[in-house]
């Protein structure tokens, strides 16, 4: 897949190619091990998905906050999230929670069809400016995320970027057998990232990946 790149989109100084080499070094030195992940968060321009303040700071591995209770994930969780789902060779993947975007870029930009829903529409609507800057194609809606995207699936895989409680089943549902949900749960505190497999005998195999922080899993929708 090829981002056609404005020539403010590569980046100067703090927001240069060679920043963007040194965060993905640090990546591969705390275990990330797909090039082809490290290939993507190389090639998307993470600064243009915070605010113009934070552009400095967009190529730290910490999360960053862009409005409405809601951040930016660390990249190193973007970069575990994109390869456990990978596992699952997909081509078509519903992500919950757009966000700044970012997550919908590094996806796109692995080649993968995405399609993502966010409940705040304000959110959504800088996030579909961003894909429109990059030239890329993602599917978006604006709706509650708990109920993923019944009419466009069923997904080979699934990124949730906020927590539940619990898995959600709607989004279960939405799995093809040999799929892939990739999901941060549990409370506020205390959160673990879960890799859960379809098997195609109907079982779901539940692994841990990692402990996390994440904002919360929430219903309905703002405009």
């Amino acid at each position: 897949m090829r981002m056609h790149l404005k020539p403010e989109a590569t980046g100067t100084g703090l927001t240069s190619q060679r920043v963007r080499d040194r965060l993905v070094e640090r990546l591969r030195a705390n275990g990330i091990a797909d090039e082809r992940v490290l290939n993507a968060i190389r090639t998307v321009p993470r600064h243009l998905f915070v605010d113009e303040v934070l552009g400095t700071r967009a190529y730290e591995d910490t999360a960053l906050p862009i409005g409405h209770g809601q951040t930016i994930s660390q990249p190193w969780v973007v970069a575990r999230m994109t390869e456990a789902l990978l596992q699952a060779g997909p081509k078509k993947v519903l992500e919950v929670g757009t966000g700044s975007g970012y997550q919908a870029a590094v996806l796109a930009a692995l080649g993968l069809e995405v399609h993502t829903v966010e409940r705040i529409g304000e959110l959504l609507r800088i996030a579909r400016k961003r894909f429109r800057q990059l030239g890329i194609t993602v599917r978006s809606k604006h709706d509650d995320g708990r109920a993923g995207w019944p009419e466009n699936g069923p997904f080979d895989a699934i990124i949730v970027t906020a927590a539940a409680p619990a898995l959600v089943d709607a989004l279960k549902a939405q799995l093809v057998p040999g799929g892939v949900l990739v999901a941060p749960v549990g409370p506020s505190a205390g959160q673990s990232l879960l890799q859960l497999r379809h098997e195609f005998d109907g079982r779901f195999e539940e692994q841990v990946l990692a402990p996390v922080v994440f904002v919360p899993l929430l219903s309905g929708t703002v405009d």
